[in-house]
């Protein structure tokens, strides 16, 4: 079980996350929503340990992941926002990297990196650069990263980033499966319909603060048309926004 209590993080006086509480059980995926400057990148960051909370404590059963914080990363598998990766590196040789400091034996290492990126349509980019993949590929690789050492926690951090609608719902079935095998998953994204058909529930941040945390089901419930999109903007849009569209679209013809 994750936990979040009382959790809060400031740069520099000014405060980024404030008083978060959370708790994430096994088999269960929570989604993660907020507009740029939320506090949601902040709060994914605390969760992966990357982060020390500037108060609050963020426990796994019941431990302050900062008090074995490499033996608790060694349980997470993380796919990054921004994927960084050695460009200079080809695809299988990345993975090697990754599984040799995951401590992951060469035999089962092998085979894992084999299957991996048989299943994600790579098999023939083995030992191309990776500087020469493009994106969606890119983001493969990153899933393959995150996934080599079975982890418990799941962080998944823009997903769908690069992703064609196929491998998309292959993610989304991806991610039903693991939570199904007992995994704690993380999917923060700005994909809002990617969140409501991946996740069980849902906390929205805006201005630092949580301002829902319900299930998908009752957060779409709790609106006219019955979706998590009219949901996230009742709560975490401040502008009228068919307004804004219309006076954008009116800018260079008036």
């Amino acid at each position: 079980m994750l936990d979040l209590v009382a959790v809060s993080k400031h740069y520099h006086g000014v405060p980024a996350v404030r008083s978060l509480n959370l708790r994430i059980k096994a088999g269960q995926v929570l989604g993660v929503l907020g507009a740029n400057g939320s506090g949601k990148s902040t709060t994914v960051k605390m969760i992966v340990g990357l982060l020390r909370p500037s108060r609050g404590v963020v426990s796994w059963h019941g431990a302050d992941i900062h008090d074995q914080l490499l033996s608790y990363q060694h349980l997470v598998g993380y796919v990054p926002e921004e994927p960084r990766l050695y460009g200079y590196l080809t695809a299988v040789e990345y993975l090697e990297l990754v599984g040799g400091l995951r401590d992951i034996p060469k035999a089962t290492l092998d085979r894992r990196i084999g299957r991996y990126l048989e299943l994600f349509g790579l098999q023939h980019d083995l030992y191309v650069p990776l500087s020469s993949f493009s994106k969606g590929m890119r983001q493969k690789i990153l899933l393959s990263a995150a996934l080599l050492h079975d982890p418990a926690i799941l962080v998944l951090d823009e997903p769908n980033s690069g992703l064609d609608v196929a491998s998309s719902l292959i993610l989304r079935s991806l991610v039903a499966n693991l939570a199904s095998r007992g995994k704690v998953i993380i999917y923060s994204s700005h994909v809002l319909d990617a969140v409501e058909k991946a996740c069980d529930d849902v906390v929205i941040l805006h201005k630092s603060h949580v301002v829902a945390f319900n299930s998908v089901t009752k957060l779409r419930d709790l609106t006219i048309s019955g979706t998590l999109e009219e949901a996230f903007a009742s709560v975490a849009v401040d502008q009228n926004v068919t307004q804004v569209a219309q006076d954008l679209a009116e800018v260079a013809v008036g």
